[in-house]
């Protein structure tokens, strides 16, 4: 949950953001899930840095407060990552941003929680399997009818950022042909993934109400579409990503997206509709992203057609370029997306350092270092 002790501000054409982030907490020697999240959590509070529960006992998230800018974001993620690695290895563990476990039991013990617990009796072995780590941006909206619709401007662009910040690749111990293995897992709730073209907030409200009073989910914190309204916060939350491997790739993505929500504001006061893509459409683009990830093809929903996943990562950099400008962040993001272009995201380290040996260890090791890159190591000493 985004800290707010200073208010989402939309007063200007630059609105505020703020960027949750889920972790993974692993044996050091096995790399097997470690479920010492209460652990972890309770001395990341003595150092001062206030860490989130999530479904299962091997997860926990992070997030900043309200920020104005990328700088901003970074030194918030950073000092973040840095507590929160520092507390998972006084417990015994080792803190990793990865989208799902390497190895190890697909079933994870539900967190002692009066809502995750109910969770865990309604969803049974679903929720079990959901130690996966994801990344969501809240980027502030002038009102909930606007935000509406610039979750309809927005849908088009979900499946790249995915391709963009894959990092799952890896799951019981095998490549299991997906860059995002975690967006495949997400799937199988009721209400996740792709998200409906709506065309009011009532529109909204109606199908979200439909969805708790048919029992669907629990509430509205279960509507795990890709992006969404948030419920406790005047926002967007764009959530289709896995939990980037670096910092950067995640300043990155924040960049983007507020970008891209800067963009479809000014597109909906200018009274221009979102392209209507069909949910069967989105959900191939989806599903070719997932698959595909970063270095292969991706799906064109403006033009049908299947292009290199770079392709359609510039041709967004085109299309929010006016805002970067404006932000004074388009150097900077053009770099760090030449950067991720070149070198790789999460998904293709995690291949390569697999691919070496067939060992675990290797993909380990390299979880661990990205996942520290550029961290202060005596942040919690």
């Amino acid at each position: 949950m985004i800290h707010t002790h200073r208010p989402l501000a939309v007063n200007s054409d630059l609105p505020t953001l703020g960027v949750e982030e889920e972790f993974l907490i692993v044996d050091p020697a096995t790399g097997l899930p470690l479920p010492a999240a209460g652990e972890v959590i309770d001395v990341a509070g003595g150092f001062g840095t206030d860490l989130q529960r999530e479904i299962t006992r091997v997860q926990l998230e992070s997030s900043t407060p309200v920020c104005r800018g990328m700088r901003e974001v970074r030194e918030h993620l950073l000092m973040a990552r840095s507590v929160a690695a520092a507390a998972t290895l006084r417990s015994g563990g080792r803190l990793l941003a990865v989208g799902v476990p390497l190895a190890g039991s697909t079933e994870q013990p539900i967190t002692d929680d009066d809502r995750y617990r109910r969770i865990g009796r309604d969803y049974g072995l679903l929720a079990a399997e959901h130690g996966v780590c994801g990344c969501h941006v809240h980027v502030a909206v002038p009102d909930r009818e606007t935000a509406v619709q610039v979750c309809n401007h927005l849908r088009p662009w979900l499946p790249v950022l995915l391709a963009l910040t894959a990092n799952s690749p890896i799951h019981h111990g095998a490549d299991t042909g997906y860059a995002s293995w975690r967006s495949m897992l997400i799937s199988r709730w009721p209400c996740s993934g792709v998200p409906p073209y709506f065309t009011s907030a009532e529109h909204y409200d109606a199908v979200a109400d439909m969805l708790v009073d048919s029992g669907a989910v629990v509430d509205r914190a279960m509507l795990y579409w890709d992006v969404r309204l948030s419920d406790h916060l005047p926002t967007v939350e764009v959530r289709v990503s896995d939990v980037p491997a670096t910092v950067d790739e995640t300043v990155l993505l924040a960049a983007l997206v507020r970008a891209l929500v800067v963009t479809a504001v000014r597109a909906v006061g200018r009274g221009e509709r979102a392209l209507p893509v069909s949910e069967q459409a989105l959900r191939a683009a989806r599903w070719r992203a997932a698959h595909d990830g970063l270095p292969g093809q991706a799906i064109d929903l403006f033009t049908n057609r299947r292009v290199p996943a770079a392709q359609l990562l510039h041709h967004l950099l085109r299309h929010v370029k006016p805002v970067l400008r404006e932000t004074g962040e388009l150097r900077a993001v053009t770099a760090l997306l030449a950067k991720v272009l070149q070198l790789g995201n999460g998904a293709v380290r995690q291949r390569q350092a697999f691919q070496r040996r067939g060992r675990l260890e290797d993909v380990l090791a390299v979880l661990s270092r990205t996942t520290g890159q550029d961290c202060r190591p005596d942040t919690a000493a």
